[in-house]
C-alpha cells in the first residue's frame, strides 16, 4: 500500500530494575539478560529510539547493526525523587498516595506533571513525523517506553481507549498503521498489528 504508512512501536526488554517493580523514569538500569533474546524479522526503513541506554540496548538486540535517530523527547515520564523506588517503599507517602489515585493532576516531586509528559512525548512524535515526510519513509520503528506508548495508543489507535486501558508489557512491539495523509492531518490510523518477537536461536 503507497499510501500507507506503518510506525512500530517497541517497549524496551525488562531491567534487572524492572523485575524489582521500581519506577525507572529518567533512570537507567541493564536489561535482564533474558532481554538479549529478543528478535523479530521485521525491517523497517528508519529506526528512533529514546537516548537512554536500555531502549538503545533494546534497539541494538532487535536491529543490529542499524542507525539510531535518538530522541531525549521519547523518554519515559520522570518520576522525580520517586525514581529508583518501588511502591512498598512509597506506599506510606501521602503525595504518592494522592498520585495512585489522580496521576493526571498530581505531580511527583521534582518530576513532570501528566501534562508536561504529554508536551514532550507530542514533540517526539512530531518530530518522527517530520522525518517521515522529509525523506518519504513508508516504514519506521520507534523504540521506547511502556508510558510513551500507552500515550500514542490512547491518542492515534483507532480504538478510543484511555491511556491506562492499554496493555504494553517489557519487549512488546506494535504496528500503527495509517493512510499516508491521515497521518498528515494527525488523525488515528486505521489497523493495529502485534509484531511478533522471538528467542534468538542459540548454536
Amino acid at each position: 500500500m503507497d499510501d500507507s504508512v506503518v510506525i512500530a512501536l517497541f517497549r524496551h526488554g525488562l531491567t534487572e530494575e524492572n523485575k524489582r517493580k521500581a519506577y525507572l523514569g529518567w533512570n537507567d538500569s541493564p536489561l535482564c539478560p533474558e532481554s538479549h533474546n529478543l528478535a523479530t524479522t521485521r525491517t523497517y526503513d528508519c529506526y528512533f529510539s529514546s537516548d537512554l541506554n536500555r531502549c538503545i540496548r533494546t534497539a541494538n538486540v532487535l536491529f543490529p547493526n542499524e542507525d539510531l535517530f535518538l530522541l531525549k523527547n521519547l523518554r519515559e515520564m520522570d518520576f522525580g525523587k520517586w525514581q529508583g523506588k518501588t511502591y512498598e517503599e512509597l506506599k506510606t507517602e501521602k503525595l504518592y498516595r494522592l498520585w495512585i489515585d489522580d496521576p493526571f493532576n498530581i505531580v511527583p516531586p521534582d518530576g513532570e506533571s501528566f501534562q508536561q509528559f504529554s508536551k514532550r512525548v507530542q514533540n517526539g512524535w512530531n518530530r518522527v513525523i517530520q522525518e517521515i515526510f522529509t525523506k518519504n519513509f513508508q516504514r519506521c520503528a520507534v523504540i521506547t517506553h511502556g508510558g510513551v506508548i500507552k500515550y500514542l495508543l490512547a491518542e492515534f489507535a483507532p480504538e478510543i481507549k484511555e491511556f491506562w486501558s492499554w496493555r504494553v508489557p517489557h519487549g512488546y512491539g506494535i504496528e500503527l498503521i495509517f493512510e499516508r495523509e491521515a497521518l498528515r492531518r494527525r488523525e488515528r490510523c486505521i489497523l493495529l498489528q502485534e509484531v511478533p518477537l522471538t528467542g534468538k536461536e542459540h548454536g
